[in-house]
């Protein structure tokens, strides 16, 4: 009792302190790095355990200390396989009390540059769901205090799902220096800016110290791959000492008046923790009870008054300040730079193979999802509902980690042209062909005509070639210089205009001894000299087929070299006419092969135009929005002038755009006027904590080039990026021998949408809490958890805007959707029910505070959320809206 006291009359002391004394809330954390340098399992058994035990041990016994849990894939491990039914118990007191405060609540933080938006989403859903359905809580701040660089989506994403802080640390250092000079460290973000206030948060950022505390730690680091088994750590800080106390005292109130003039108001908010910290929780605790007991009752002496504090404890105490803070709009914090030298732009193109597994992973989830979806709703007696479910969330946790695969090389490609509506799929026999003659319902495949052309040696000289050789189909014709086997033109149909386009392999060569100047690592990317070109001879073969026309490029090392180091392959198709044939059509389909590299080697693909582009490149944020990155002259130009490319970027001039898309992420540039280069793969040398990136391996990556007058490619690039997210999943198995003779596919109503909307996800997530919050607390409190089963009825359908406000005079209008109408290939629907983008809350019943700006209150806009109107069917989504509901179907 005593302790809740000292607690208590400590926070009154906070409020009524004269104004020079600097108020600090010391927010204890330990910040575990799911899936880092070690696997998930290795991390759980050598500290995360010890962590979480050790933390809910002594915040039970002492009524004053506080603790935050970020990541959910851990906790959740723990929940489930290592605490006692007396520890559950104890967590749940300690989460009413509000002292072990869940905070940004997804399965992991999520890094920021090169996820895409749908698996943001995800993530974050899957954990919310699991602490909700566990504790019936909703984290409302988030802690993105170790992802490199932040992008204006997170925000947005956090807004939509009841957020009412946002927490980042990591952005470029000299903005940082500014930013804390200026008093600019706390803001309203505004990251969508066809969404405005409607979805805006206020922000802090961390200031240099990050979310560290360097020197108040006495657990030091942990022990892998096991904890000591007597719980004697190595190199242990020296305690906290009568002898000592002063010493501590002084060097930590100075640090804290160091930080307070970055910030407006006297409340400090003061990370205590770092990597791996407080798996020897008691230890931690009674050094910085002891420091802080003596740094409080001297408090005259240091200016400074501490408490234990959760971050709810520190923006309640903000809000209820009402200091005006400064609006900033959608511009990201990328790329990021922790000094002039160490540009962390090298992890957009890291382990190529391993990002674009993830994303294909992603992909067949999404896919999996909606078919399970489509079966349920209409039962089908091969599939049982629990195994399938039980797959799903399996799958779910696992997109989140990432998990290794191999792909096998194909002999031959067997293209089909084929017209798949909404939500279904189609179903094809293969066999050898013996087709009747007059068998209309049998396609017979044929095989494409080869022209081969022979290596060609690299020029030195930029002199145009005359002999030009072409393909085409009914959008494009592409010339090819037949002297040096590389693209010459391309020429565009609608808007009668040709662009001259080569586009090459080039490499950086990196650094890899530090004794030698910055190095290139798994992270950071630096590079003192300009790309050179990355083979002597290339290769061509044109391959004409039925349905696509494919340029075949190899390129060689040296002159003598057997095997090509890199290969893509051009393709343009021939569709239908109308919008799908329109998409196939509009774009060149350019797959790569990459590897094995030099070491020390940094590989990129070239596009070089002659638009007049001024080095201008817009790149997107998370497959969400696009962002403008003019050229920067910096200390480090070639690094700090790279971007994360997660699905589109692209360069325009008056009259043309050229884009590119990707299925996976990449690193993209704009070097020069005119040009833009992806980087497709590194591997280097230079050890980073321990860890090499001598990747050896060949990597696979597509992207889809789209040129011509932005009003076309405007419309055509959301939804060409779409498709090639969302590409059919085909699955091949052999046939029984009843469907040898009889197959018979299940009939399917299509499911259709607007062209600017998108399904993001159409899933049965088989949760078990009650909608409505008051019954779930019920519930819980009921102890009645164990019973509840999984609702197979509730239906979860979240719909995303594709286009900005202003980007197109047709898709950017207003879209009115009656779900029903819609969703009626699906079943009969019943009621929907308009919920929070993690399904947790009731959107008539979410109340996100609002924060005071500098800006004239008539400027500021409408924040309140277009909510559905009970027993309605009919929904509007406006421009960039991510919307989300329940929807629920009768029973068959």
């Amino acid at each position: 009792m005593g302790s809740v006291l000292t607690q208590l009359l400590l926070l009154w002391l906070l409020g009524t302190q004269p104004e020079a004394t600097i108020r600090v809330f010391v927010v204890p954390h330990s910040h575990l790095d799911v899936g880092w340098l070690h696997t998930v399992q290795g991390s759980t058994q050598a500290y995360v355990t010890t962590v979480y035990t050790s933390v809910v041990e002594d915040l039970t016994r002492n009524k004053q200390h506080r603790f935050i849990i970020v990541d959910q894939e851990f906790f959740r491990l723990w929940w489930d396989g290592v605490a006692s039914a007396k520890q559950k118990v104890q967590v749940r007191q300690l989460v009413d009390q509000g002292r072990l405060e869940f905070v940004l609540g997804g399965q992991v933080m999520h890094d920021e540059a090169v996820t895409h938006v749908d698996d943001q989403i995800l993530q974050l859903t899957e954990g919310h769901r699991f602490l909700y359905e566990t504790f019936g809580i909703r984290p409302q701040f988030s802690w993105q205090v170790d992802s490199f660089g932040a992008s204006a989506t997170t925000p947005t994403l956090f807004a939509l799902a009841g957020f009412n802080g946002h927490i980042i640390s990591r952005i470029d250092y000299d903005l940082k220096e500014t930013m804390q000079q200026d008093q600019e460290m706390q803001f309203v973000w505004r990251g969508s800016r066809s969404l405005l206030a409607q979805q805006e948060i206020f922000t802090h950022v961390l200031d240099e110290n990050g979310y560290c505390s360097k020197g108040f730690y006495w657990n030091e680091k942990a022990v892998f791959p096991d904890p000591p088994w007597d719980g004697m750590y190595p190199n242990q800080t020296v305690p906290v000492t009568l002898s000592n106390i002063q010493r501590y005292a002084n060097t930590l109130s100075y640090n804290v008046r160091k930080r307070a003039p970055w910030f407006l108001t006297p409340h400090i908010l003061w990370p205590w923790g770092c990597d791996r910290q407080f798996f020897n929780a008691s230890v931690q605790f009674a050094n910085m009870d002891y420091l802080m007991g003596y740094i409080n009752k001297h408090v005259s002496q240091f200016g400074v008054l501490m408490v234990y504090a959760t971050l709810s404890e520190y923006f309640q105490t903000l809000h209820s300040e009402h200091e005006p803070v400064q609006v900033r709009d959608h511009r990201d914090f990328l790329p990021y730079s922790s000094d002039m030298f160490h540009s962390w732009t090298g992890f957009y193109a890291s382990r190529s193979g391993l990002k674009g597994l993830a994303r294909r992973a992603s992909a067949l989830l999404y896919a999996g999802e909606s078919m399970f979806t489509r079966f349920m709703l209409a039962p089908h007696r091969f599939l049982d509902r629990a195994w399938g479910l039980q797959q799903l969330q399996k799958l779910r946790w696992a997109v989140s980690e990432v998990q290794n695969s191999k792909e096998m090389p194909s002999v031959y490609d067997l293209l089909v042209l084929t017209t798949i509506p909404g939500l279904s799929y189609r179903y094809y026999v293969i066999k050898p062909s013996r087709r009747a003659k007059g068998d209309t319902q049998v396609t017979e495949a044929t095989m494409a005509n080869t022209k081969q052309f022979g290596r060609r040696p690299r020029r030195h000289d930029s002199s145009v070639g005359r002999r030009l050789v072409h393909v085409e189909n009914d959008c494009y014709s592409v010339f090819l210089d037949k002297d040096t086997n590389l693209m010459q033109s391309i020429w565009e149909r609608q808007s009668n205009q040709t662009i001259q386009v080569t586009q090459q392999f080039m490499e950086y060569e990196a650094n890899g001894d530090e004794d030698q100047g910055p190095i290139s690592d798994n992270y950071v990317f630096t590079s003192s000299e300009t790309a050179k070109p990355a083979w002597e001879t290339v290769g061509m073969e044109i391959v004409e087929g039925e349905l696509v026309t494919e340029i075949r490029q190899y390129f060689y090392r040296t002159v003598n070299d057997r095997d090509p180091t890199y290969t893509v392959y051009s393709r343009l198709a021939r569709g239908p006419p109308g919008a799908d044939g329109e998409l196939l059509c509009h774009r060149i389909e350019q797959e790569y092969r990459v590897g094995p590299l030099e070491l020390n080697r940094e590989a990129i693909w070239r596009t070089s135009t002659n638009l007049n582009t001024a080095r201008v490149l817009y790149s997107d944020n998370n497959g969400y929005q696009m962002q403008r990155r003019a050229y920067k002259h910096h200390e480090n130009n070639i690094a700090r002038n790279y971007y994360p490319m997660t699905q589109s970027a692209f360069i325009q001039d008056r009259q043309s755009r050229l884009v590119l898309l990707s299925e996976q992420a990449h690193g993209v540039s704009s070097q020069g006027n005119g040009q833009m280069e992806v980087m497709l793969h590194r591997r280097l040398w230079a050890l980073s904590v321990n860890v090499t990136l001598n990747d050896t391996s060949v990597v696979h990556s597509v992207l889809w080039l789209l040129l011509g007058p932005s009003t076309l490619t405007r419309d055509l690039g959301q939804r060409s990026g779409v498709a090639l997210q969302h590409r059919p999943v085909v699955l091949i198995r052999e046939l029984s021998e009843t469907a040898r003779i009889h197959p018979h596919p299940q009939h399917q109503e299509a499911v259709t949408l607007p062209p600017s909307i998108h399904l993001q996800i159409l899933s049965i997530p088989g949760w078990t809490y009650n909608s409505n919050h008051t019954k779930h607390v019920k519930n819980l409190r009921k102890d009645n958890k164990g019973e509840a089963k999984a609702e197979f009825r509730r239906v979860l359908l979240r719909l995303h805007h594709l286009y900005e406000a202003d980007e197109d005079p047709v898709r950017s209008q207003p879209v009115t959707v009656n779900l029903q109408s819609v969703l009626q290939g699906l079943g009969s629907v019943v009621s929907v029910e308009e919920r929070s983008l993690t399904g947790t809350w009731d959107v008539s019943t979410l109340h996100r505070w609002r924060w005071p700006t500098q800006e004239p209150g008539y400027l500021r806009g409408n924040s309140s959320h277009p909510s559905l109107h009970p027993g309605s069917f009919t929904i509007t989504i406006h421009p960039k809206e991510i919307r989300t509901f329940f929807i629920y179907f009768k029973e068959r």
